[in-house]
């Protein structure tokens, strides 16, 4: 048998069960397996700012290809709590990433030893697993067993911590018998599928909501193929978007209280029938309840059985992941197809493409300072079908998602459940790390950028070019608009007068020279005509000298974005003006009928 430190089998164990690379910062509680990464090679490594960044790092990471676990390493203490926020994002939308922290000598963690903390107890309400290794020995069955509940039934995060002692800790392993665990997903029976299609064949005006779900079981092909053959309508998620490309036929657009659009909710309140797969009814999407359920039928398919019921009781509910569930939808509804037992839904789709081409928002504003809807139509343009975008929370994140559009899964990489300030930066690095040659554009509203934006650093250091559009109003945008429901615009205002910078008026923040400073290259919008110009130049010094390149737009200070004041999804205000004029939303993938 080999003889080996704890920390070299762990590194070892990585690289078998498919890890290439890491994301961390060093310390002294964590450097005996830093020597081993090192020492045994095969697992790259990029050094981050902030460890909460590297947790966002690893989250990109895994959420850029099918099958990609995401790792992140910090020492003890704090290096742990700081990554409590990216194991909550990514247990939040079921990702799976692997968090090693070092921990104090065994002896000595109950003393208040420096920076000894509990981090498995703190970390467990937000992983899958959580613990604490005192036996040397147990290394490899704990790594293994983290592998395999990362992978097995809803994917999620796990954190190991490795106490200084037990990682230098001589253990027996053979690397080259080391096997990773089979992964458990649960399946549909066809009992099962065949019962959800007949509810389904039942029905007049069926939607399909495609959640996160098929995104992580990889099954967007199917689920094209099962809406084709049925011919039923998809509202994809916020998590679900670019499971069926924007542009398809059977796109009916996106439901909720804000990333969604006028077409997707109006459809949605037509419908008499709902397929949920793979979704979580998040509030966001739903809002009231009795809204969004009155007069429907609902069929709900989630790999996580507690997760049916959860929100609200479907009239049918099947635990099984997605992939499986649709092979089977697919196998069954050809059958029925080819029997000629599948209705004609020919009427219902059309309809659902004519409120797409009549219900529309404005997004053509000349205005000075720049209207945000004006910065995502030129991002339309600008950027095509294989750009991957990445963001997290705020107005920008919202319009966003209300403007833009996505052809592919994996290529709208957000932060759905957590919606953590700060994500998007690191998130964006882990995407380029994970797909080096992928146009990966980042979106931002200023506070989010100003949170973690020591991160570009890493992208100057290491070489990780992405474009990152940073919309500035100097403002809270989203909290300022939520403020008022309270007659308030409180503690939400980022505006002072730049000693440094006076040509930036009010605006504060001067972006641009703080990503210089980072090492990195920025271009300052004023005017919308300039935009196209900007971004173009943008992809080419990102291209040229491999570092993130920031285009920052300056925008009018206060835009409220279409949402729901009432938690209803049948009272989403327009509070600007929308589209009654082709020229008014020229990027549109429908016309505009008027």
């Amino acid at each position: 048998m080999a003889r080996m430190t704890a920390a070299r089998a762990a590194v070892e164990i990585l690289k078998r069960e498919g890890v290439t690379h890491a994301f961390g910062v060093p310390g002294a509680a964590i450097n005996p397996f830093y020597a081993a990464l090192q020492a045994s090679g095969g697992i790259s490594h990029t050094l981050a700012r902030h460890v909460e960044g590297a947790s966002h790092m690893a989250e990109g990471y895994t959420r850029t290809h099918p099958g990609n676990i995401g790792v992140c390493v910090g020492t003890s203490g704090p290096a742990g709590t700081d990554m409590i926020t990216g194991l909550y994002s990514a247990t939040g939308d079921s990702i799976p990433i692997l968090c090693i922290t070092g921990q104090a000598p065994t002896a000595v963690i109950h003393k208040e030893d420096f920076q000894a903390v509990d981090i498995a107890s703190i970390a467990r309400p937000v992983t899958k697993m959580a613990v604490t290794v005192l036996e040397a020995a147990q290394v490899p069955g704990v790594l293994q067993q983290a592998f395999h509940l990362m992978r097995s039934g809803r994917p999620g995060p796990v954190l190991v911590d490795l106490p200084v002692d037990v990682q230098q800790t001589e253990i027996e392993f053979d690397p080259e018998t080391y096997e990773p665990l089979p992964v458990y997903k649960p399946a549909a029976t066809r009992a099962q599928i065949e019962k959800a299609l007949a509810l389904l064949n039942a029905s007049h005006r069926p939607l399909i909501v495609a959640g996160g779900g098929i995104i992580n079981a990889d099954a967007a092909e199917l689920l094209v193929e099962f809406a084709e053959l049925t011919g039923v309508p998809v509202v994809p998620t916020l998590m679900g978007w670019g499971a069926l490309p924007d542009d398809h036929e059977l796109n009916a657009g996106m439901v909720g209280l804000q990333t969604s659009h006028r077409y997707g909710n109006a459809t949605f309140l037509e419908s008499d029938f709902v397929l949920g797969i793979g979704n979580r009814w998040a509030n966001r999407h739903t809002g009231r309840l009795d809204v969004y359920t009155a007069g429907r039928t609902f069929v709900h398919v989630d790999i996580e059985p507690t997760q049916i019921g959860r929100i609200f009781a479907p009239d049918f509910g099947i635990a099984s992941d997605a992939k499986a569930a649709l092979e089977l939808f697919v196998t069954v509804a050809r059958e029925l197809k080819d029997a000629g037992d599948l209705p004609d839904r020919s009427d219902w789709a059309a309809a659902t493409q004519e409120r797409r081409a009549r219900l529309q928002r404005r997004t053509h504003f000349d205005d000075i300072p720049i209207k945000p809807q004006r910065v995502y139509e030129e991002m339309n343009k600008a950027f095509g079908p294989e750009t991957r975008y990445v963001t997290t929370i705020g107005l920008s994140q919202i319009a966003g998602a209300q403007m833009l559009h996505v052809y592919r899964p994996r290529h709208w990489i957000n932060c759905g459940q957590a919606g953590p300030l700060g994500w998007t930066i690191p998130a964006a690095l882990g995407v380029a790390v994970a797909d080096p040659e992928a146009s990966v554009v980042a979106l931002s509203g200023d506070y989010d950028f100003q949170f973690m934006i020591e991160e570009l650093a890493v992208g100057a250091q290491h070489r990780i070019p992405y474009v990152h559009v940073l919309v500035n109003n100097s403002y809270l945008g989203l909290i300022r608009q939520a403020q008022r429901a309270f007659d308030i615009d409180f503690q939400v205002n980022l505006e002072f007068e730049n000693l440094n910078s006076p040509e930036l008026g009010a605006y504060g923040v001067d972006h641009v020279k703080v990503a210089e400073g980072l090492g990195c290259k920025a271009i300052r919008v004023t005017d919308p005509a300039e935009l196209a110009t900007a971004f173009e130049q943008a992809k080419k010094l990102a291209a040229e000298h491999r570092v993130p390149v920031v285009v920052e737009a300056i925008l009018e200070r206060v835009t409220n974005i279409s949402m729901s004041t009432t938690n209803d999804i049948g009272n989403v205000v327009e509070f600007e003006d929308i589209a009654t004029e082709p020229g008014h939303a020229p990027t549109s993938i429908r016309p505009l009928k008027v």
